[in-house]
């Protein structure tokens, strides 16, 4: 099953989200117009309002509040992936160039800033203050996350805790959020909205896993970033931690020699995708994905059967299947 079929429940109210999400980037600013057109043709699957609205139908009805939180998730989720490119120091997203590529890293940074905005902004002008403090947790997550990430990259003292810690705050705080105020839009039941919440947080870690090991294992043209790239960060993801724990202390050495070395060329990236592969970090990371995916459709047991229901049981099993 595709996120198409997923979202077909909700279908209706995204396409009305498209139309509302382009009202608010519009912009006095000629630049600031030409670069959303730009973003425009490269956004993703509408992920992220797909789990609002979602998680809005499961408890209750759609209303303006949950369109408001839709956009502040997306304007959100739009802003940390100019921010990242511009960290990351990435030329291309979903394979056109990223924006600090076909700008500049200013443009870049200021863009984002932009996005930043507007989504405070939709909140405070429609007394949201609730939806407020709950994107502002995750942007303080995510940059917590962000410079853990930077600093164990920069020392090489990765650990499956410290790895958690850090795809928790970095990629599972947001998709979290959109759970929780998907929720909040339409119900002020505190347990409802906490569950949707937990599942968030346990499919964003498995969305995140599911991510890293594309760096192991697929084409670039897919994920639209190049193979090894997180290698070429030195980004010690689960696959690789995993497997320098199940190897003999010589060898974990030499991988994490030539990785903290830098500059790896193509036949240095290759030896450390067979290295992963032999010594089973691609497996156990696939394990661990499924398991957190499954626990994830358990913290929905509480709801009564529906399609909406099955939609978010059906992206649970999206995340660990897909192949982008």
């Amino acid at each position: 099953m595709d996120i198409k079929e997923i979202a077909k429940p909700v279908i209706r109210h995204l396409d009305e989200f498209d139309k509302y999400f382009k009202t608010i980037m519009k912009s006095k600013v000629p630049l600031l117009d030409l670069i959303a057109r730009y973003i425009a043709k490269k956004r993703g699957k509408r992920v992220r309002p797909t789990l609002v609205f979602l998680s809005a139908m499961i408890v209750g009805d759609v209303s303006e509040r949950t369109y408001i939180a839709a956009t502040m998730s997306e304007l959100l989720h739009t802003a940390t992936l100019v921010h990242d490119d511009v960290v990351d120091e990435s030329m291309e997203r979903r394979g056109l160039k990223s924006i600090n590529s076909a700008w500049t890293n200013k443009i870049a940074v200021l863009f984002g800033d932009y996005l930043l905005s507007r989504g405070l902004l939709i909140a405070i002008d429609n007394e949201e203050f609730d939806f407020l403090r709950a994107l502002s947790v995750s942007i303080k997550r995510m940059s917590e996350g962000e410079l853990l990430q930077m600093q164990k990259s920069k020392d090489m003292t990765y650990d499956e805790d410290i790895y958690f810690n850090i795809i928790s705050d970095k990629t599972a705080s947001l998709i979290a959020n959109c759970c929780q105020i998907g929720a909040m839009s339409a119900t002020d039941d505190k347990e409802v909205q906490q569950r949707l919440y937990e599942y968030g947080e346990l499919i964003g870690l498995a969305f995140q896993i599911r991510d890293d090991i594309f760096d192991y294992v697929s084409k670039s043209y897919k994920i639209g970033k190049p193979v090894g790239n997180d290698l070429k960060e030195k980004k010690i993801t689960l696959p690789l931690i995993y497997s320098l724990n199940h190897t003999d202390k010589s060898e974990a050495k030499e991988v994490l020699k030539l990785i903290k070395r830098g500059k790896l060329k193509k036949k240095d990236i290759n030896l450390v995708l067979k290295f992963v592969t032999e010594h089973g970090g691609i497996e156990y990371s696939k394990k661990k994905a499924e398991e957190l995916a499954q626990e994830a459709i358990s913290k929905l047991d509480i709801f009564e059967d529906s399609e909406v229901k099955n939609s978010l049981i059906n992206f649970a099993k999206f995340v660990i299947n897909r192949d982008i």
